[in-house]
């Protein structure tokens, strides 16, 4: 249950510390911590969908720089006791327990099902889900082996990040027009959640990756995409009966 005047929140695709920041490096973060701090009071859960970080690898003893204003605020969502849960999107796969160490977020590698006031909903990134795409998912499942982690720690920071940090750069320059087109039935997590609903009832699907904010029916489901915080900034309300989309300073 969730108590009168409470709500769950749900956003995804920060992006924070990517190229795009580079002229005004806090500009989005800034804005993301103005985000958190109107939904603090009345806030029972938070949920963010992964690509928090553009790009983030937990070496033993370091973390990549940046992100300052966010953690902190996170943090104090912590400290008021407001459950806090983090996916790993395909940016930030690897994430490991910094986030869970600091201020207990759950950390969530693949969707997970939630119930409340009787409403079922998956919650994910959403990548690498549904038919197709065969190259990422390869590639996934290379990032999240445990050895390929363990040798790409062993690079220096300094080596490791600007790698990343270049491949990111370069894969949204080849793809980023695409997420401007919305492909109705073609669309993966659609066809997803049509081979899902089949088998089991949801009234709800929440996902990100996509770059795109969606909002479908779908048979007697609902499918919200949040997009991205680079332009629209939206993100989710459950208030327990009704889920909505919102955008904030857009």
């Amino acid at each position: 249950m969730i108590a009168q005047g409470k709500n769950i929140y749900f956003a995804s695709d920060f992006h924070l510390n990517s190229f795009a920041d580079k002229a005004k490096p806090h500009e989005r973060e800034k804005k993301i911590v103005r985000w958190l701090s109107s939904i603090i009071d009345d806030c029972a859960e938070l949920y963010l969908l992964g690509d928090i970080f553009d790009f983030w690898f937990e070496y033993k003893y370091v973390v990549p720089k940046g992100g300052v204003r966010l953690l902190g605020k996170l943090a104090e969502f912590s400290d008021r006791g407001i459950p806090i849960n983090i996916f790993t999107g395909n940016h930030d796969v690897w994430m490991f327990g910094y986030f869970t160490e600091e201020f207990g977020a759950a950390i969530h590698k693949k969707p997970i099902v939630k119930e409340w006031n009787g409403k079922r909903f998956m919650i994910g990134h959403g990548d690498g889900l549904g038919p197709g795409d065969q190259g990422y998912k390869f590639i996934k499942r290379v990032f999240t082996n445990g050895i390929a982690q363990r040798l790409f720690a062993f690079l220096h920071p300094y080596i490791g990040v600007t790698m990343a940090t270049f491949f990111s750069r370069t894969s949204r320059e080849s793809t980023g027009h695409k997420d401007q087109i919305f492909l109705g039935e073609k669309e993966f997590l659609i066809q997803y959640i049509r081979k899902v609903i089949v088998e089991e009832h949801f009234d709800y699907f929440i996902f990100g990756h996509r770059h795109l904010v969606i909002d479908e029916k779908i048979e007697n489901a609902r499918y919200i995409n949040l997009g991205e915080w680079f332009s629209s900034c939206n993100y989710a309300k459950f208030d327990g009966n009704e889920l909505k989309l919102h955008a904030f300073e857009s």
